[in-house]
């Protein structure tokens, strides 16, 4: 069963990657007390996350801030290095934390995994893009398809925020 408006944040362990190397950080370090937006990505530099997907939520992550989110933030089933890269490449530092979910333990607690391995992808997240506050989801959108971003997307969200 997946996740739904109304549910809690399983709590679970994410990396990122910094100068200090890879960190771990909690669900609730994350997202407790804080209004986030979270969205995920099938997988890092795949033409739409890296062309559609990640630059919007790049664009509005000053709006997002203006609007009251404390964080923007992107989940994706890749390791730390990889999102580390990706960030950098499309100028995420300071706008967007890429959260690793490399083991896909989160995307799995949330029901919101797909089975990619068809076309060499394995077990990859479903596109999609929530509103948390203080760990409970308050707006939740899901793409029918990993290949499109309409309902997922930055303009999306903030209309809902």
């Amino acid at each position: 069963m997946s996740i739904a408006v109304g549910d809690r944040l399983p709590d679970v362990t994410f990396r990122v990657f910094d100068d200090e190397g890879i960190q771990s950080l909690s669900t609730k370090e994350i997202f407790g007390g804080k209004k986030v937006v979270l969205f995920a990505v099938p997988g890092a530099f795949t033409p739409t996350c890296h062309l559609k997907h990640l630059p919007g939520f790049i664009e509005k992550a000053g709006v997002f801030k203006q609007k009251g989110i404390d964080t923007v933030a992107c989940v994706a089933v890749n390791d730390p290095f990889v999102l580390d890269v990706w960030g950098k490449a499309a100028g995420a530092e300071g706008k967007v934390m890429l959260l690793s979910d490399g083991n896909c333990e989160f995307t799995n607690e949330i029901g919101m995994g797909f089975d990619g391995s068809a076309i060499g992808l394995g077990t990859r997240s479903k596109r999609y893009a929530m509103v948390v506050d203080d760990g409970v989801v308050t707006v939740l959108h899901t793409e029918d398809s990993p290949g499109v971003a309409e309902v997922s997307t930055a303009e999306a969200i903030l209309q809902e925020v």
